[in-house]
Parts: C-alpha cells; sequence; structure tokens
C-alpha cells in the first residue's frame, strides 16, 4: 500500500514527518528537490573540473567519466538534503553512481567529498566504480522496501523500492493488515484474518521494549552488514543484520566512534541503553528532531526529580556550574559537548558519539584516544585537562569505560590482556558489545579462554553467543564440531550461520541425522545471506573459503576468481586467493595472482611479503630476500616482515645482515617470543652468549612450555656453541 494511505488517518505525524531527513533522503530531480546551485557553477579539484548547469528542465554535470575525460551526465535523483545533498547519475546495468562532489546546505558551495583521493580510472573507488555504486552501498537505507535486484551472473541490478524515500513502512512494516484492521473497525467488523493482533502492524513498538525501538532504528543507523536479500520486519536485529564490533579502525580502544559507523554501535555501550533509554526519548519518531533545544532535551532525566522510569538515575541538578565547571555561555556547558564529542564525517557533517560517555583525557595520555576537553582545547594537553578532571570531581569520580586499556593491549598482541578479556567476557554487567568484542580476541587453544568461550555459547545475549562461535572456529574442526553443533539450532539466524560457517569444514559423514539435517538447513541460510550481498567482493572471498573448505575446487577459484573481477585492488582476497592457489600445488598461478596485484599496486607491502614467502617456499631464496626487503622498506613498522626477512638472511648464511631486522622485529613486537627466540639463536651462533642471554630469557619467559626456548637458555647458560 502506498504511504499516502497512511496519512489519511495518521494527519499529525504525517504533517511531522514531511520535511523531515526521511521524507528528503532521495528523490527525483526537480525544482523542490535540488539545492545546489546548477546555474554554470564550476568546482575545481586539482586538475579535475566539475561544471553544474541546466537545460531544458534537466539537471547535468560535466564530469571525468570512466576513460577520464570530461563528459555531460544527467543527474537523475537527488539523495539526502543537510548538510549536504549528493547525486545520483544513471549508468548502464541499471547502476546509479554517487557522484564524489556534493552541495554543503549550510555554506552554500559545492566540495569534494574525498578531496585527497586518487582514484582513477578503473579503480572501484573512483565514482564510477563499485564503492561508489548506489545500489551496494547506499540504497536500502534511503528508500521504503527496497529490491536490490542484483544479477551475480551479469553483474547488473534491477532494484526497486516501494515508496523512493524512507517513509511510514520503512519503520512500522508492511501496512495492509492494519489498515484491513482499520476498515473493520470502521465498519463494525471483526478483524481480518491475520490482523486480530497489534493493531494489524507488523512492527508493534508498543509492545516492544527499549531494545526493540533501537533495534529497528539500528536497521538503517549502524554499521553492519545484511543476512538477508529482503528484511523481516519486526524481527530480532541479529536475525537481518551482522553488526560491526568494537575492531581497531573503527572505534578507539576505549569505544569512540573513529571511522564512520553511524550510532547503533556506540548506543549499544552506553549506559542510557543498557537502563533502557530509547531513541524517540530523545528525537520526535516522524520530525526526527531533538524533543527540547541545547540542554533541555538531557534534564528531562538528569535533574533533581529525576525520572520515575529509571529509578537507579541519581537525582541531581546538572545544568548548572557545580556540575559542568564552565562559564555561562559557553561550549562547555553544554552537555552535548562533553558527553556527546562530534567527529566530521563526509567533510562537513559533525556526527555526536552516542555512547554518552565521561571526558577521559587520563586515557588519551596512556593510549592516545580522544577526548572531549582536548576537543575544544586543543592548545593544551590531555595532562591539563585531566588534572581539572581530577580536581573537580574529585579521586572518586566514576571512571568509564572499563574496557579501554584491554582493548588497547589486545589490539597490539600483548599477552596481559588475556585476564581482562577473559573478565569482560564473564561479566554480564558489560555492554553485549563489549564482551562480543572481547570473543575476538582470545585465543581458543589457550585453556581458559576455551573454557570462557564455551561458556559464552549459552550466553542469554545472542550477540554474545555468535562471536563465540566465531572465536571456536578457529579450534581444529574435531574440536569445534562438539561444541558448535547445538549451535546450528539457536533461535537466531546470525549464531545458526555463524555456526554453519565454522562447521564447513567438516569431512563428510562427521554429522547424522537431525544433526546433518540442522546443518543443511544452517548452511543453506549462511549460502542465502552471502547471496544477499553478492555483489560485494568481501562476500564472494567468504564463499570461496567455504567452497574451498568443503572440497569444492571448482566453485572455489570461481569465487576467488570473481572477487577479483569485482575489485583488482582487493588485497586481501588476492593473498587468499594465491594462498589458496599455493595449497592445491599451483605455484605459478599462486606467483602470477600476486604479481599482477604488484603491478597494480606496487607499495603494498603485505602482497610483496605473500611473494616473498612463496618464493621461499619454491626454493627461490635470493629472489625472496629481494621481495622481503622491499616489503620492510614499505611497511617498515611491521615486525612479521622483518622477523621473516632476518631469519631468510640466516638461511642464507648471512648472519650479520639478519641481525639488524631480528632486532627490529623483538623491539617493535616485545610480547612475541618467536621474535626475541631469533634473535638469541643468532647471536649465539655467533659466539655472543652475553647478548643472546637476554633475549632468550625474554622468549621463555613468554612461552614457558617452548622446549626449544629451554633448550637454547639451557645452552646459553652453559657457554657452548
Amino acid at each position: 500500500m502506498a504511504d499516502a494511505t497512511c496519512v489519511g488517518c495518521h494527519a499529525q505525524a504525517g504533517e511531522r514527518w514531511r520535511g523531515s531527513h526521511h521524507d528528503q533522503a532521495m528523490a527525483h530531480v526537480g525544482p523542490d528537490s535540488v539545492r545546489g546551485d546548477f546555474a554554470d557553477a564550476v568546482l575545481r579539484q586539482g586538475k579535475q573540473r566539475w561544471r553544474f548547469h541546466r537545460a531544458d528542465g534537466r539537471y547535468y554535470v560535466d564530469a571525468p567519466g570512466e576513460n577520464g575525460r570530461s563528459r555531460q551526465y544527467e543527474i537523475k535523483y537527488t539523495f539526502g538534503v543537510d548538510p549536504l545533498q549528493q547525486y545520483l547519475v544513471e549508468f548502464p546495468g541499471g547502476r546509479l553512481q554517487a557522484l564524489p562532489v556534493a552541495w554543503d546546505t549550510r555554506r552554500q558551495r559545492w566540495f569534494h567529498l574525498y578531496p585527497d583521493s586518487r582514484a582513477g580510472t578503473g579503480d572501484p573507488m573512483h565514482w564510477t566504480g563499485r564503492y561508489q555504486n548506489w545500489n551496494l552501498m547506499c540504497a536500502e537505507c534511503h528508500s521504503t522496501n527496497l529490491r536490490k535486484g542484483y544479477d551475480a551472473a551479469a553483474d547488473t541490478y534491477a532494484t526497486r523500492w516501494d515508496e523512493i524515500n524512507v517513509g511510514c513502512q520503512s519503520c512500522h512494516g508492511p501496512g495492509a493488515a492494519h489498515q484491513a484492521w482499520a476498515d473493520a473497525k470502521r465498519d463494525g467488523k471483526p478483524a481480518p484474518s491475520g490482523a486480530e493482533k497489534a493493531y494489524g502492524l507488523v512492527v508493534d513498538f508498543r509492545a516492544g521494549d527499549s531494545r526493540f525501538q533501537v533495534d529497528q532504528c539500528g536497521a538503517c543507523h549502524s554499521r553492519r552488514q545484511r543476512l538477508a536479500d529482503s528484511d523481516q520486519p519486526g524481527a530480532h536485529f541479529l536475525d537481518n543484520f551482522r553488526p560491526e564490533l568494537l575492531r581497531a579502525g573503527l572505534y578507539h580502544p576505549d569505544g569512540q566512534q573513529l571511522d564512520e559507523v553511524y550510532v547503533y554501535g556506540s548506543m549499544l555501550q552506553s549506559r542510557m541503553y543498557q537502563q533502557g533509554v530509547r531513541c524517540t526519548d530523545c528525537h520526535d519518531a516522524h520530525s526526527l528532531k531533538l524533543k527540547a533545544e541545547g540542554n533541555a532535551v538531557c534534564v528531562q532525566c538528569h535533574n533533581p526529580a529525576g525520572n520515575p522510569r529509571f529509578p537507579t538515575l541519581r537525582k541531581a541538578a546538572y545544568d548548572t556550574p557545580a556540575h559542568h565547571h564552565h562559564t555561562a555561555g559557553r561550549p562547555g556547558t553544554e552537555c552535548r559537548n562533553c558527553h556527546m564529542p562530534e567527529k566530521n564525517y563526509m567533510v562537513v557533517h559533525a556526527r555526536p558519539d552516542h555512547s554518552f560517555r565521561i571526558p577521559r583525557p587520563d586515557l588519551s595520555q596512556k593510549l592516545g584516544t580522544p577526548n572531549a576537553c582536548n576537543q575544544c582545547h586543543a592548545n593544551k594537553s590531555p595532562a591539563w585537562a585531566a588534572e581539572a578532571v581530577a580536581r573537580w570531581y574529585g579521586p572518586e569520580r566514576r571512571l568509564e569505560p572499563g574496557f579501554a586499556t584491554t582493548f588497547a593491549a589486545a589490539r597490539a598482541g600483548r599477552r596481559e590482556a588475556l585476564p581482562g578479556l577473559l573478565a569482560l567476557l564473564r561479566d554480564p554487567a558489560q555492554p553485549a558489545i563489549v564482551r562480543a568484542t572481547a570473543t575476538e580476541h582470545l585465543p581458543p587453544a589457550q585453556p581458559e579462554a576455551r573454557i570462557a568461550l564455551s561458556e559464552a555459547l549459552n550466553d542469554s545475549d545472542a550477540l554474545v553467543r555468535a562471536y563465540a562461535v566465531l572465536a571456536l572456529a578457529e579450534l581444529p574442526p574435531a574440536e569445534r564440531a562438539p561444541l558448535l553443533v547445538p549451535c546450528l539450532r539457536d533461535p537466531i539466524r546470525l549464531v545458526r550461520i555463524n555456526a554453519a560457517q565454522a562447521l564447513a569444514a567438516l569431512p563428510p559423514g562427521t554429522l547424522a541425522g537431525a544433526d546433518q539435517a540442522a546443518f543443511d538447513q544452517a548452511y543453506q541460510e549462511y549460502l542465502d545471506a552471502q547471496a544477499a550481498m553478492a555483489d560485494m567482493p568481501a562476500t564472494q572471498l567468504n564463499l570461496a573459503g567455504v567452497h574451498a573448505q568443503r572440497g569444492d575446487d571448482p566453485a572455489a577459484r570461481e569465487a576467488y576468481s570473481r572477487a577479483l573481477r569485482m575489485d583488482p585492488d582487493f588485497g586481501a582476497g588476492r593473498n587468499a586467493y594465491a594462498g589458496y592457489l599455493a595449497t592445491r600445488g599451483d605455484t605459478a598461478a599462486a606467483e602470477a595472482t600476486l604479481r599482477a596485484g604488484l603491478e597494480r599496486n606496487p607499495g603494498d607491502a603485505e602482497l610483496r611479503y605473500s611473494l616473498a614467502l612463496l618464493l621461499a617456499e619454491s626454493g627461490q631464496l635470493p629472489a625472496a630476500i629481494r621481495e622481503l626487503h622491499e616489503a620492510a622498506r614499505r611497511a617498515p613498522d611491521n615486525p612479521r616482515i622483518a622477523y621473516n626477512l632476518g631469519l631468510a638472511l640466516m638461511q642464507a648464511g648471512r648472519l650479520r645482515d639478519a641481525e639488524a631486522p631480528l632486532a627490529k622485529a623483538a623491539r617493535l613486537d616485545t610480547q612475541e617470543g618467536a621474535y626475541a627466540y631469533a634473535l638469541a639463536l643468532l647471536q649465539f651462533q655467533q659466539q655472543r652468549p652475553e647478548a643472546a642471554l637476554p633475549h632468550a630469557e625474554r622468549a621463555l619467559a613468554l612461552n614457558p612450555d617452548d622446549r626449544a626456548a629451554q633448550q637454547l637458555l639451557l645452552a646459553i647458560r652453559r657457554g657452548r656453541p
């Protein structure tokens, strides 16, 4: 049914929605939708020139095209409205491509979204390439009931929507049953079949708790991967999506937003979310505007009277100098500036962090994380800010988040992170997204970690269960099977498909009867999830991996090849394909795959490193050493590359040359016992036991059960070569 039908009864909601960001999420071009200057305006970016103009009521841009030459394109759609508006151009194969230049609706100017980009023609990041494709990257969250219509064989689209923008049924689900219920009620008739409950609404916000609402909003306001070609409205979030965790590159170690992660992952970390705060406590559900201006939206709850919905909330006056310690009228008096620091995305879009955290300049001192104090006081040091916070709030002040130092240590690969990770995983008071992130850093081969991860398979939170499954997938197939087979029957789809992916490597005949049937069903769900994102190169890499595990060589090769056809610069996919070819004995094809990548990207140190290892394994040690030298030059802070360069030089008998890279590896990663061991062994072989001793001692301290380290240390102490 059309959203206009909804407005017939819900006029007030429709009026608030009209003109909102949802209303203007996408539109056909025209005088009422276009905000940019198309009066022959010109933007120059480096050597590129963009000219915006109109003719015969149509909108055009002269832009550098797929071949690098400027040509005229007709603009078909507007995309978004504030603080920037983008524009979409039609291409063959049903593709819509987003221009890399946008209109700044506040400063009234054209600007380039990627001013530092060097993406040229043929690059998937070029505005005509795959990663600037609306169908793949943007469409589903800007229109109602969007069907992507991707044809994997032809790599084309037949994308359709019910409403071009984000309308009523984007959030409330299909409305036909609700309309039938309303018609029956008006006519004094019983509700028709299927519309007896919840007024016929598929998504029943009244029956759902606060987390249900956050999940429904999070369907679009999150960094996630789709699990099904079409949503199940009102279903559990993890039946439709796989959310990103607090990973390096996306979030700072303390959980603050780093990359473009939107809102959901931040909200899940917050104490407010844990206590039942939902989106509509602050935002109007239809206009999306804040319910009050400035601090008034916060002091709805944070005041001396409190709020009966949140009985644990401390009743106190917060909008006062006694709390914020800033002069009236200054930015430091606004709650959001301290507790929701903003970060700019898309050049001009300042987005507040929804983890609602307490400023921690002391963590900035230790970990280099940002903090709200120094975001304003940029000319001051974190130490200055930390001293002020300690002086204002005293030693008993609340210090959060408690996971920052643990995640920082885990990201650095330091072994001392293990107790903290175990404590986080086992603490039900921690946010589920924090506990799930802890599973990714726990080594399942470590006995206590394995026990904790096994316990997490029965956790009450599905997000924790889902990622505990993936962590245990690193165990040998025979060991993971007894643990993960029950997860094939989990009520949540993400848990089931993770289990199916983890068990795909089991030899045929391992499962039988009901277990095999459960696997078959879950594995099909996994394949369906990949099909939903089949236009993404990473999806093809996933499929290649499971086909390889199941011994389907033709399917694995086709999926690997498709990933690289989609994105020739997909380094992880190229490395994986070369590794697969090498295991199949096709060394020449593996080498050709890596060299093809290096032709496109000579500076890719990982590809060069993989090539070096391949050459070494095939007996071409001098060539391998040359590639390792070049990889080390291009990635000077990579201890793994330095270590392997040192080993290769040792193998070539060049002991003097080997010492510098081995010492560098040990210096860059003081927690890796293998690096310390190799350096100690080299120095011992050079008859320098005094130099070798501290490295051998560190190697054994890091790996107490390592027999080789034990024997080397004993030999050094005895003083014999």
